[in-house]
């Protein structure tokens, strides 16, 4: 038996849905909206309407975007030579927030899963495909994530996009900056060697 009403249970159900948020603090966040004031409340729902209403997918990289297109996309002072290829938009927000790559990005959403039914066809790789076709890109940077999946999309991407005569990089793999050797498992330890360069 709920120690709470049911609309409080109902909201510690809906927060607890949430990435990242377990059953405790989804009620610690129930709690906090509980004790805000109406119109703090108020403003939060109207946010998150906003932003299922307004928020959609740039129709060239697939960024979430609030119109056509995104604020990356819209920027003309970037790099149009070359394209990053990330799996998700907070792939693409980590790599902006380092403030160190100026080109363009696509955003896949998702990584080639054969064992959870995703295939090539059910990520943004035809329209990868389609804007490099256009012409003007001199390389691909391949950002997916060092998994199974995000490796085996990589093989995918490089294998597909090469014949076009364009550059196809990946990020490089290792040891993080402030890191122990000693503590780095085999896996990280060997994509470091192997993708080591020239000082």
């Amino acid at each position: 038996m709920s120690t709470y009403t049911p609309s409080v249970e109902d909201l510690i159900d809906k927060l607890a849905k949430l990435p990242g948020i377990g059953k405790k603090t989804a009620v610690r966040l129930a709690l906090h909206i509980l004790r805000t004031s109406p119109d703090d409340a108020q403003a939060l729902a109207r946010s998150i309407l906003r932003v299922k209403e307004r928020i959609g997918l740039c129709r060239i990289c697939f960024n979430i975007a609030e119109g056509e297109l995104c604020p990356i996309c819209r920027n003309s002072q970037r790099d149009h030579s070359l394209v990053c290829v990330v799996e998700d938009p907070s792939d693409l927000m980590a790599i902006e927030t380092t403030g160190v790559f100026r080109g363009f990005y696509h955003v896949l959403h998702g990584a080639i899963a054969p064992l959870d039914g995703v295939g090539p066809q059910e990520l943004k790789i035809a329209e990868l495909m389609d804007r490099l076709q256009e012409g003007g890109v001199s390389e691909v940077i391949l950002a997916t994530n060092p998994t199974v999946e995000g490796d085996a999309t990589s093989l995918y991407l490089a294998k597909v996009i090469k014949p076009l005569g364009i550059t196809v990089t990946r990020i490089a793999q290792g040891i993080p900056a402030g890191g122990d050797i000693e503590y780095v498992d085999s896996k990280t330890m060997t994509r470091s060697l192997e993708g080591r360069r020239e000082v």
